[in-house]
């Protein structure tokens, strides 16, 4: 039999769906873990990145910020906090996590609210609407598509980093992969294909909401673009 094939035969020993190292489970802690550093990650990012992008300001500070956190191992910051009072545990890895979604958040939010024609936004003005309104209700609407495409990088990204939470004491799919004396080749397999499987699961997801959340002239515009081409 395959390498594969034992990877197969170990997903379907009914053992290793139960308890706190059962899939179920464990797949439960790696989409909680994610979903807070995603969270966390989109309150730091969204806000500025719309503050800056309103007021067209600030395109180099976004560039560099989201360089200097891209350059930044996960690993890295957990050892980092291991050494300070955010220690092990939840906490380190949300933290960890969350500096690994936001260059995509930031960037993607930024972008999105200054490709905004400026003409609808004078108008909006124009109309007598306030700072808030205008990103509320014309901005921040147009610009969903590219957000959520930021919100879509970010949380695939972590959701695929998130496997080295065992490492800070947090258990996720990744402790079938890391922990390889435990559950054999075959888990180590099982579990980079659950891995696997649960960041396209996530990625489909969030494309729909994305297509959901768009607005309809927005998608009229692109359909009338590709029918031109």
């Amino acid at each position: 039999m395959t390498i594969v094939g034992d990877a197969v035969v170990w997903l379907n020993d009914p053992l290793n769906w139960q308890g706190k190292n059962g899939v179920p489970f464990l797949t439960y802690e790696h989409l909680y873990i994610s979903g807070l550093a995603v969270l966390l990650a989109a309150v730091l990012a969204v806000p500025t990145a719309l503050a800056l992008g309103h007021i067209g300001r600030g395109g180099a500070l976004t560039v560099t910020v989201t360089n200097v956190t891209r350059a930044i191992p996960t690993l890295a910051l957990l050892t980092v906090f291991a050494a300070t009072a955010i220690g092990f545990g939840n906490r380190a890895t949300i933290i960890a996590l969350s500096v690994f979604a936001i260059p995509p958040l930031l960037t993607n939010t930024y972008v999105g609210i200054r490709g905004v024609d400026r003409d609808i936004v004078e108008a909006a003005r124009g109309m007598g609407m306030t700072t808030f309104e205008v990103i509320r209700k014309v901005e921040l609407p147009l610009a969903v598509p590219t957000i959520m495409g930021g919100v879509r990088t970010g949380a695939t990204n972590i959701v695929a980093t998130a496997t080295i939470a065992p490492l800070a004491g947090v258990l996720t799919l990744g402790d079938f992969i890391l922990n390889r004396n435990v559950y054999g080749p075959d888990g180590v397999l099982a579990g980079a294909i659950l891995v696997a499987l649960l960041a396209l699961a996530v990625e489909l997801t969030l494309a729909a909401a994305q297509r959901l959340l768009t607005p309809r002239g927005i998608e009229l515009e692109r359909e009338q673009a590709r029918a031109a081409t």
